[in-house]
């Protein structure tokens, strides 16, 4: 098992999440002996990306221009080598792309690992690659232009815009299948006195993360118009609605890390069903952590201060299930927006099944909120949300 430090004596009436490893594309990212290929155990035709400017084995020194050499078409592997990487990936091909983080041969001993370590900084200590930008927003300049990480088919579709409506619609698809394993993403930028300052911005496109790390402050996760996300054993640091967007997003066993207390964790948009049949646009959050983050702002969170949400706009959809919530988290749970949304309409559709630890007492929520029952829960299923169990998730990784 990868070895790893916990420090976290708060959470000790919380159970330790369990992480798991790829065990289709583990041979390839465990760091090989000195002298023989990296790309060992790798699937056919992997790209190696080294940040070490004398690595002989590498293609490539920075994952962009790996991205860049790619056909518009077909699958793409591309292997990163340990490092820090400053830089920002703008993913705008159709074709599938994995982005592999390489790993310590210690990983071979066990296909898990225990929880990560947020004793220190917000970067599990198994992952060796880091990717980080320093890019926050600044007027007149649109919040995606500050991501990290961009997957879509333009610049224009990248966009987020503002207010409840946000950027025009695009008639584009972008990715298909885009899937990242054991990558440290940072804005490092941010601080809790800064702007805007995003990690991701996925729109109009299909994305998976595994065993991931997300940090910055405001705005850290956007899955944007026609985009579907799905994130597993990974942790989210932010400050002010750090889950924010407009598609469909699904966190399957994440720590959700509260730096500071701002807006909500959650603010989301919606689209209502004359214009989008069927659409389970929202963000789902199942079998987590909600906690006060090692490194958070101690005059900013304190006990009860962090609500879960407040909707972007009045369509807006927040589901947590199975999630374990400590004393940052106000009874009410939820508020409003601001400014010209001083009030939750009735079209918008906040929910919680079975939350547990101090801040999951659901007694004093706001009389909106859904409290579900075992039944009613069964109706917010992964399957549910996505219409069943789609191809560009690996279900494999959980095992």
């Amino acid at each position: 098992m990868i070895s790893s430090r916990l420090a976290l004596p708060a959470l000790g009436l919380v159970p330790l999440l369990t992480f798991a490893l790829s065990p289709q594309f583990l041979p390839c990212q465990v760091k090989k002996p000195s002298g023989s290929s990296p790309l060992i155990g790798c699937p056919d035709g992997t790209i190696y990306v080294s940040s070490d400017p004398t690595d002989k084995f590498a293609t490539f020194h920075n994952i962009q221009a790996a991205v860049l050499s790619l056909p518009k078409t077909g699958s793409a592997t591309i292997l990163i080598g340990a490092g820090e990487y400053h830089e920002t990936v703008n993913v705008t091909r159709t074709g599938p792309v994995t982005l592999l983080g390489q790993l310590p041969a210690s990983a071979l001993n066990s296909l898990s690992r225990p929880q990560f370590p947020l004793d220190s900084s917000p970067s599990p200590i198994s992952n060796l690659v880091h990717v980080f930008n320093t890019e926050f927003v600044k007027t007149p300049m649109d919040d995606a232009e500050s991501a990290v990480l961009i997957v879509a088919p333009s610049f224009n579709a990248s966009l987020i815009g503002a207010g409840p409506t946000g950027a025009p619609l695009q008639s584009l698809k972008g990715n298909s299948d885009f899937r990242a394993y054991n990558i440290d993403w940072a804005n490092r930028a941010a601080n809790f006195a800064i702007s805007q300052a995003l990690v991701t911005d996925i729109s109009y496109s299909n994305a998976s993360f595994y065993g991931c790390s997300f940090a910055s402050f405001q705005d850290t996760w956007y899955t944007g118009r026609n985009g579907s996300t799905y994130v597993v054993d990974s942790v989210i640091f932010g400050q002010t609605d750090y889950l924010f967007g407009f598609g469909t997003a699904w966190f399957q066993n994440i720590i959700l890390a509260n730096r500071a207390c701002g807006g909500g964790i959650v603010a989301w948009k919606g689209t209502n069903l004359t214009d989008a049949p069927g659409n389970r646009y929202g963000a789902y959050i199942a079998n987590s952590q909600i906690i006060r983050s090692p490194d958070a702002n101690t005059t900013t969170v304190t006990k009860g201060l962090c609500y879960l949400g407040r909707p972007w706009n009045d369509l807006a959809t927040t589901v947590f299930l199975n999630t374990t919530m400590d004393d940052s988290i106000r009874p009410a749970g939820w508020t409003p927006f601001g400014g010209t949304r001083p009030t939750i309409l009735n079209t918008t559709f906040y929910a919680e099944y079975n939350s547990t630890g101090p801040g999951g007492k659901t007694d004093a929520r706001i009389p909106l909120e859904h409290i579900l029952n075992t039944a009613e829960a069964k109706g917010f299923a992964l399957e549910k949300i996505f219409a069943g169990r789609p191809g560009w998730i690996d279900f494999n990784y959980l095992h």
